[in-house]
């Protein structure tokens, strides 16, 4: 959709998602936005209204499937909805690897199949639609470091990928979103040194521009992306393997 006019987001309340929220913010744009802080929306709401668009906020749990399902369908019609909502936390105790990849799995890929299902049903009817997925550059393989974390972005990366071919001939565009490291909440809580840290206000621009072109993939900082590219198809695995055992543990 190259000027979606009604844009829904998960997890609008800070991060990428609040700088995409005021990103497309203009005349004439209806934003409807989700999160779990009210404080924090209501003044992202303040920030989308003053840039001129139409702004709609909602206080969702993304792991609520029949409450998720009457929100999309609420909104609808919608050009655009970015599935942005996800957490990460570090595994201190090895002995609760259960609750924590519950969680994590519960937030990042239930919430997301809670998001787009529906929109799916929304748009389908009507061959067209865009929808955007966020994965990471942790999604293309299963960290060490970050193993739940690492494995929910692989799981929604490649679920979108394979919705992109799935529904194309439904006039359907479906993008994976795979960022590196964006200053937000879950980054300021990393203590180690984080390469190409960029600002979520510029990963916004890179992100409306990719979707504005239908990019299958949209993957940054580039260095993040050169780095996967050679990870994935010049190093060998016993190397890589190797150097990942390496990484600082979220």
């Amino acid at each position: 959709m190259k000027n979606p006019k009604s844009i829904l987001i998960t997890g609008a309340s800070s991060g990428i998602g609040a700088a995409l929220a005021n990103e497309y913010a203009e005349p004439g744009i209806v934003l409807h936005l989700s999160g779990r802080n009210k404080g924090r929306l209501e003044a992202i709401k303040a920030d989308c209204e003053t840039r001129g668009a139409t702004a709609h906020i909602y206080t969702i749990d993304v792991t609520d499937e029949v409450s998720m399902s009457d929100w999309v369908l609420s909104c609808h019609p919608l050009d655009l909805v970015i599935a942005n909502a996800g957490v990460s936390s570090s595994l201190s105790n090895l002995d609760n690897i259960s609750a924590h990849t519950k969680n994590i799995f519960d937030i990042n890929v239930l919430g997301v199949f809670n998001t787009i299902h529906p929109a799916i049903k929304c748009m389908k009817p009507s061959g067209q639609g865009q929808i955007a997925v966020v994965a990471s550059v942790a999604g293309f393989r299963g960290l060490p470091s970050a193993p739940a974390y690492s494995t929910s972005k692989v799981t929604v990366k490649a679920y979108g990928e394979a919705l992109r071919g799935l529904y194309y001939k439904d006039g359907l565009e479906i993008n994976v979103i795979s960022p590196g490291f964006v200053k937000s909440r879950i980054t300021d809580k990393n203590k180690f040194k984080m390469p190409f840290l960029i600002e979520a206000d510029q990963a916004a621009k890179i992100i409306c521009r990719g979707l504005k072109i239908n990019k299958p993939h949209i993957i940054f900082p580039w260095q993040m992306h050169v780095i996967t590219f050679i990870a994935q198809r010049l190093v060998p695995n016993f190397v890589l393997d190797y150097l990942l055992k390496k990484l600082p543990q979220k």
